[in-house]
């Protein structure tokens, strides 16, 4: 079986019985998101705090 789906089981296990749709939904784009930043992170694809500051806040 497929890491996905394994993980997809184990997230719906730990759900509240009364979740909705929406959050259910809610569960799994946190899951992707939290997954694309490790894997950026992995990568080398970050930006630190400091450099973010330096290029965003106005003095």
């Amino acid at each position: 079986m497929s890491r996905v789906k394994d993980e997809v089981r184990k997230l719906l296990d730990e759900i509240p019985e009364e979740a909705t749709w929406d959050d259910v939904m809610y569960e799994f784009y946190v899951r992707k998101k939290v997954e694309l930043g490790l894997a950026d992170l992995d990568a080398g694809r970050m930006v630190s705090q400091e450099e973010v500051e330096k290029r965003y806040v106005k003095p």
